[in-house]
């Protein structure tokens, strides 16, 4: 097969969380670009309908609002997705919070709200499309967004964020194991890691550390553009990745190669 026909997604269908702005959005853009229908999630219907605009001069898009930090919302999702896709064939797990402060004064709600948004919500949504379209179908593509937070711990003086290292370790072991659960159904599950990028999530660090300083830890002294995980996320979508699970691919100038 050609290879761009191994990275082609005409036909397939997407769901995107936390799809709204950010790295959800730029893995949206891969997407619809090369030839899948979206659905994109966030809480916002305002950022929602600003991000669908963008993405429908490149190909079909729409969105559903709904909060992942609540379960019933997440249980929507899953169903009005399936509705409205007819299937889905690709799930991106992308939304996400963090939350800083020192290990010793972290609040038990902070805790609480980083846990539950990166990771029960992402495995009940996870579960929900797997058992309503991907297990049935026997065809599914998992991705992920995970971090370099959860490969190990933060420079000194940059972070203090305890629940968000925490939940993204989590994330990479919960790739890990549902690759080795849904295999025998045609289920690919795999985890982008990404370094520093510009984001509304990042943009405190930025301001304090400075961009240039955080690319200074990486090899290729840049941090994260606009483009830098559209050909990533295709990979793990695309026939081109249908050898690949269970992994997880750092994105991030190098970083965790030290």
């Amino acid at each position: 097969m050609p290879l761009k026909q191994l990275l082609d997604l005409t036909g397939r269908t997407a769901l995107i969380t936390g799809g709204s702005r950010g790295l959800g959005l730029q893995i949206a853009e891969g997407f619809v670009e090369m030839g899948a229908r979206v659905v994109v999630s966030a809480r916002k219907a305002d950022e929602l309908e600003a991000a669908v605009g963008r993405l429908s001069i490149l190909g079909p898009a729409s969105w559903i609002a709904a909060d992942s930090a609540d379960p019933a919302a997440v249980a929507r999702l899953a169903e009005e997705s399936i509705a409205r896709l007819g299937h889905v064939d690709i799930l991106v797990n992308n939304a996400g919070a963090t939350w800083g402060a020192p290990a010793e004064d972290y609040p038990t709600e902070a805790w609480d709200k980083v846990m539950d948004l990166n990771i029960r919500a992402v495995f009940l949504l996870t579960q929900a499309i797997g058992r309503a379209s991907m297990i049935p179908r026997r065809s599914g593509r998992v991705i992920n967004v995970a971090s370099i937070a959860g490969l190990f711990g933060n420079p000194p003086g940059t972070m203090s964020t305890i629940a968000y290292n925490t939940s993204k370790g989590a994330l990479v072991n919960f790739t890990r194991a549902l690759a080795t659960e849904w295999g025998r159904h045609n289920i690919t599950v795999n985890a982008l890691a990404p370094g520093f990028f510009p984001s509304k999530m990042t943009r405190g660090l930025i301001d304090h550390v400075g961009a240039a300083a955080l690319a200074a830890y990486a090899p290729l002294k840049r941090i994260g553009d606009d483009e830098d995980l559209k050909g990533a996320a295709l990979l793990f979508a695309s026939d081109a990745g249908k050898h690949i699970t269970g992994q997880i691919l750092a994105v991030d100038g190098g970083a965790s190669a030290y």
